[in-house]
């Protein structure tokens, strides 16, 4: 038998890199999984490619967004009339109020 491409040692040191916790037969699914990936990468590695030019995408792309054109928006008040908690400065300004996220 071939010696693995990956072993469960390295597999388990990727998964705490990653902060994951695996079971013993997590560990042994992931280990036969990510070989098999490993494998075929290789196995892609093999695939002649000499004169072949690299591309960016398979397909040929082409722009399928709508051009930038102004357009009436919505007011500071009908944007903001569906929130929870909306309210107005000293200056006339509306705004979203939100939950303090920093203390």
């Amino acid at each position: 038998m071939s010696q693995p491409l990956l072993t469960a040692a390295e597999v388990q040191s990727l998964a705490h890199l990653a902060r994951l916790e695996l079971s013993d037969h997590e560990l042994a699914v992931l280990t036969r999984q990510l070989e098999a990936i490993v494998e075929y990468v290789a196995l892609l590695q093999e695939v002649p490619t000499e004169g072949v030019e690299p591309l960016a995408h398979a397909l040929p792309v082409h722009n399928v967004f709508r051009e930038d054109e102004p357009a009436p928006s919505l007011s500071p008040q009908d944007a903001l009339a569906a929130t929870a908690d909306r309210r107005i400065t000293s200056r006339g300004e509306y705004f979203y109020a939100v939950p303090a996220v920093l203390e």
